[in-house]
């Protein structure tokens, strides 16, 4: 056996994490984009995988996704929160969210839902979000929206609360 297979043995054998991406868009009003996935239960927000095996970066991936899902495809702003996320059933996810910024009424008008994924699409008041997204997603969101109203840096989160300090 070559070195190259030992470290490709090596690295089919790490455990496994997912990793997505997601854009947190606003209206004037500071209400939340939210998208209703037609593939479970619940609401989202714009995004998804990223697609590593093709170089994909977590800011790309967030525009692509955009873009694919409701056809909005600017520049995004900075990382909100990064959010290490446990679930059962699947490997841990890293979810990555950014500043979508705020959509003017003229955007908001050109939403075209990716028929494929999406059944509807909805404006959202922070205060509500925990009871349209589910879990950490839920908690993640309101972080990001508190630190937008705040200034404050990236928020680093796990199950989308802020860790204790070690």
């Amino acid at each position: 056996m070559t070195t190259t297979d030992d470290y490709a043995t090596y690295i089919a054998s790490l455990p496994r994490v997912l990793a997505g991406a997601a854009a947190l868009y606003r209206d004037a009003r500071g209400r939340v984009l939210l998208v209703e996935p037609n593939y479970r239960e619940g609401w989202a927000l714009p995004g998804g995988t990223i697609e590593s095996d093709q170089g994909e970066s977590p800011r790309t991936a967030a525009r692509r996704e955009s873009a694919e899902e409701i056809g909005i495809d600017i520049p995004l702003g900075r990382l909100l929160t990064v959010d290490w996320t446990v679930g059962a059933g699947r490997p841990p996810l890293v979810g990555y969210l950014f500043d979508g910024g705020v959509l003017d009424a003229e955007q908001l008008a050109s939403i075209k839902l990716q028929e494929e994924e999406l059944i509807s699409w909805r404006l959202v008041e922070p205060a509500e979000l925990t009871a349209y997204l589910p879990g950490p997603l839920g908690l993640r969101t309101q972080e990001a929206y508190r630190i937008l109203q705040s200034g404050e840096g990236t928020a680093e989160l796990e199950n989308g609360l802020r860790p204790q300090a070690s």
